[in-house]
């Protein structure tokens, strides 16, 4: 690994001066290099975005019709209790000590990851890499999860235990399966290694992403989540993989809708139908 001297003496010249995010990757190489280049700053970035930004709608949660966003929670009668949400979030922290852990310390001794590269990617690079593993990323998780809901078994034994609640909320979106969270974390890391994106690209999609699925899982439909502010309906968001818990045969992709509808999966109004009781 290399030193900060090292480091320093690898950074580009005026070749690279122009790329816009170069002052802030200089600034990570030299100040914070021992953090962000361990194998464990990619872990410790994800689970840390999970927590992050699941809190604030866990307080809002527990607020629940005095939340000053109660008027946009889906399913206004039913609230997540704090045993579900310390329940989820105990499962998320089990799986991470016991498999993703030791997923990381294996794959660091058998393939160890290649020195920072000096020179920063272009704005460009950064937004294309992520869209295109975004891209790649929702296509996978749309058959695996179509597939796992029209098998019983594989979705008694695999997929059952993220559908515990017909009413998501931000702590369950890691209540999943050691099997789910494996799966979704080979596709996360190999990805980004098939489209050779900068590791700068990879961290911003780490966290971009996790607020996503996040989002996905709140149970608020907020003005002004990415689901209303993009375009054509291009996105899911709260409110689709909402009434994914409600019907479990409709909105299968985790970010984007086009799959659901070229598959004719897609619902975009909130059932109003009877829902079954909660498992």
């Amino acid at each position: 690994m290399w030193n900060i001297t090292e480091v320093a003496l690898q950074l580009p010249t005026s070749t690279a001066s122009n790329r816009l995010l170069q002052p802030l990757w200089d600034h990570l190489l030299l100040r914070h290099y021992i953090v962000v280049s361990s194998p464990f700053f990619p872990l410790l970035l994800a689970f840390s975005s999970y927590f992050i930004f699941s809190l604030p709608f866990a307080i809002l949660d527990i607020l629940g019709e005095r939340s000053p966003l109660f008027k946009y929670k889906i399913q206004k009668s039913r609230h997540p209790t704090i045993g579900m949400m310390l329940r989820t979030l105990g499962t998320a922290v089990y799986n991470h000590l016991v498999f993703v852990l030791p997923a990381v310390l294996i794959t660091n001794v058998v393939m160890p990851s290649p020195p920072l590269p000096a020179v920063a990617p272009t704005v460009w690079e950064l937004i294309s890499g992520a869209l295109g593993v975004l891209l790649i990323f929702d296509t996978q998780y749309f058959f695996w999860h179509l597939v796992h809901h029209k098998n019983p078994h594989l979705y008694r034994w695999v997929h059952a235990i993220h559908h515990d609640y017909i009413s998501p909320f931000s702590w369950s979106t890691q209540h999943l399966s050691a099997v789910e969270l494996m799966t979704v974390g080979f596709w996360s890391n190999i990805n980004p290694i098939l489209l050779k994106c900068h590791p700068l690209t990879i961290w911003t999609l780490t966290v971009f992403s996790i607020w996503m699925s996040v989002e996905d899982h709140i149970g608020y439909d907020l003005p002004y989540s990415p689901g209303h502010l993009v375009p054509f309906g291009l996105l899911g968001g709260a409110m689709a993989h909402d009434i994914h818990h409600q019907k479990p045969s409709s909105n299968f992709a985790p970010f984007f809708s086009h799959w659901d509808r070229l598959f004719g999966t897609a619902v975009t109004v909130k059932p109003t139908k009877k829902i079954d009781k909660e498992k």
